[in-house]
């Protein structure tokens, strides 16, 4: 009797750690940081602590329920075996579809970028060989996703390690900006203090730091191939805050000491802004270089993801069954061919009239609040874990501080994070938007009624 093939634990550390730091690092920094500072001010640096925070603790309550059953092949598994199946039917589709909408953004970000180079390149030609290079990747095997994310990843580090050195150098010698301005650390406050534009500003930022932070829980699905898990997947999460500190913290605290937070343009990246006052006049090909392999490597993670997603929806019997077929080596082929497939709309989208942007700025804000909704499930899943299997907690070598009582302040920040979404028009539409989906999810929900049962 042949041997049906199985996922293969072919991602080594070195992959699982890097997958977790471009999980960690998005976009949102390179490009986005220069709005988050305008609305915040120096308080933008407590934006990322406290939901960064949050998101560890979410983190540490899937990696002890992953390390409980070393055959949970991702957190679907654990939330159908703790919540329901019905439950894991509605996380596993909803994550899914999280990365489907991201994939989509980016396959449309990577065409934006190439114009850089080739303003008069056709806009289906950027996305259509991105999603054929990344998806011939992915069918490989997980050992190719792992590699391409592992220098993708790599990239966005030099280039925050490289932003943090040269703001340094730029205190040190006090260099003056050419507004006159003199880079030193009393920047932070001298310009209306911490919270410049009081808490209204403060709490405007949250909705853009939030979006910066999805795809963190990827390290959770990853772990499903990665070799040894017990000891690389909790070296992986246990380096999230070191990580948010050194990424986001320390980089938007140089670029805010060289450039007071009141001369940031909000629709400018601050990177390049900083390496063309070290004198490097190419400071603006090297940071779209930067952000492209960025949205790479987001549509990368995307891909991979979608195809673990619809394997395992469709071996608990929600999902359709070709999706539940892997190569012979190891790979999902089905739900990467869908699921890539579907980022094709990306491409039709650029060609669609009206305001594009406006339209992905809802899109997004519904992906991120689907992103709270899986996130809000691995805690009740891990509460549930906690009041069936005590005994299970005790005997666990990767526990998590303060459980319960954490499980419960990050869902009630949850909930205030999901108001705050309710405080701005566009993200005010994607909230509204939002139940759609689940109203979708809900009228399919008949057809596998039988096979959850």
């Amino acid at each position: 009797m042949n041997q049906q093939p199985e996922l293969q634990r072919t991602l080594k550390n070195r992959h699982l750690q890097l997958i977790a730091v471009g999980g960690a690092i998005g976009t949102g920094l390179f490009m986005g940081s220069g709005r988050t500072i305008s609305l915040a001010g120096p308080s933008v640096l407590l934006t990322y602590i406290i939901i960064g925070a949050f998101l560890f603790f979410v983190m540490r309550a899937m990696g002890e329920l992953l390390l409980y059953k070393l055959e949970y092949k991702s957190f679907v598994d654990f939330c159908a075996d703790l919540l329901g199946p019905v439950m894991g039917y509605y996380v596993g589709w909803t994550y899914w579809f999280c990365w489907v909408v991201l994939g989509i953004a980016d396959i449309v970000a990577v065409t934006g970028y190439s114009q850089f180079w080739w303003p008069d390149i056709p806009l289906w030609l950027p996305g259509i060989v991105s999603i054929m290079l990344l998806l011939c990747c992915n069918l490989l095997s997980a050992k190719w996703f792992g590699e391409l994310e592992f220098w993708f990843a790599l990239i966005k580090i030099l280039a925050i390690v490289a932003l943090v050195v040269c703001g340094g150098y730029l205190l040190l010698i006090h260099f003056k900006n050419p507004m006159g301005t003199e880079a030193r650390l009393s920047n932070l406050w001298q310009y209306g203090g911490w919270f410049p534009n009081g808490l209204s500003g403060f709490f405007a930022a949250f909705q853009i730091t939030i979006f910066a932070f999805v795809g963190m829980e990827l390290v959770g699905t990853a772990s499903a191939e990665t070799a040894n898990p017990e000891q690389n997947l909790p070296r992986a999460i246990n380096k999230i805050p070191v990580r948010i500190i050194i990424f986001y913290v320390l980089a938007l605290t140089v670029i805010m000491t060289i450039t007071p937070w009141n001369q940031v343009a909000a629709d400018k990246s601050p990177f390049v802004n900083m390496f063309t006052l070290i004198g490097i006049g190419a400071a603006a090909a090297i940071i779209n270089f930067v952000v492209l392999t960025s949205a790479l490597s987001s549509a990368n993670s995307g891909i991979y993801s979608t195809g673990r997603m619809l394997y395992g929806l469709s071996q608990n019997g929600v999902a359709p069954v070709p999706f539940g077929r892997l190569s012979t080596s190891g790979v999902p082929y089905n739900g990467l061919l869908y699921s890539c497939a579907l980022l094709l709309i990306g491409v039709v989208v650029l060609y669609a009239d009206g305001n594009v942007m406006k339209v992905f700025t809802i899109v997004t804000t519904v992906s991120s609040i689907c992103f709270i909704f899986v996130w809000a499930m691995i805690l009740v899943a891990y509460l549930r874990y906690r009041q069936r299997y005590p005994e299970a907690h005790r005997k666990s070598c990767y526990k998590m501080p303060a459980g319960i009582t954490m499980s419960y302040v990050c869902l009630a920040f949850f909930v205030f994070a999901l108001y705050l979404f309710s405080q701005q028009k566009e993200t005010l539409i994607g909230l509204i938007t939002t139940p759609l989906w689940f109203i979708a999810l809900t009228l399919w929900l008949p057809f596998y009624r039988k096979r959850l049962s």
